[in-house]
């Protein structure tokens, strides 16, 4: 089984179109085999990027922790005028980031990095839905780490599932943060942690 946090040489390619509309602004994205949500925006990116903006609609510094092909960077940048930094250990993610980046007309950077092994400033917001299926080291190491590269009043935004151990994780990372849930829906839940 392929893992979208994986890098396989050999998996073939089959690009495919994605379209997906903010308001009224449209934004077409290009997917392929062996990244997260091939097919369609999955429920759980959407009801976090639209929880964000539904906050945020000034301009920030972002990083985009686990950005997979950019659907949640890319979109925050054209919405806020924000240069969004976009970071994925998976290099095809990265490759179709970076097409999507041209493809949306954003200003956005990418770069691989595993968790924040590369990351060497500082951010407005880390903003990620996190990969369950790393294991839940890997999806602590990118919540909990995250307050070392966020800036003084900076926060992280993350969307983990009920049934995927959203309340212990989020009792463990109450030690750290300052947490709010900003929205529930269809089992999700959609945190923004602020350093304590």
């Amino acid at each position: 089984m392929e893992h979208y946090f994986t890098n396989n040489q050999n998996l073939k390619s089959e690009i495919r179109k994605i379209n997906y509309t903010f308001e009224s602004t449209s934004f077409v994205f290009y997917s392929d085999l062996g990244v997260f949500s091939k097919d369609k925006i999955d429920y759980g990116s959407r009801l976090l990027l639209e929880s964000y903006l539904d906050c945020n609609l000034v301009k920030r510094r972002v990083l985009d922790m686990g950005c997979g092909y950019g659907l949640i960077g890319i979109v925050i940048s054209k919405m806020t005028d924000s240069f969004v930094t976009l970071v994925d250990v998976n290099k095809r993610a990265l490759h179709l980031a970076s097409r999507n980046i041209v493809e949306n007309n954003v200003k956005c950077e990418t770069f691989l990095s595993d968790v924040y092994s590369e990351v060497t400033d500082k951010y407005d917001v880390i903003i990620t839905n996190p990969p369950i299926r790393a294991g839940k080291e890997c999806v602590l190491n990118i919540l909990k780490n995250a307050r070392d590269y966020l800036n003084y009043d900076g926060e992280l935004w993350y969307v983990i599932r009920k049934d995927q151990g959203v309340k212990s994780i989020n009792k463990l990372l109450e030690n750290y943060y300052k947490l709010d849930i900003i929205a529930k829906s269809k089992g999700f839940y959609v945190i923004k942690a602020k350093i304590n």
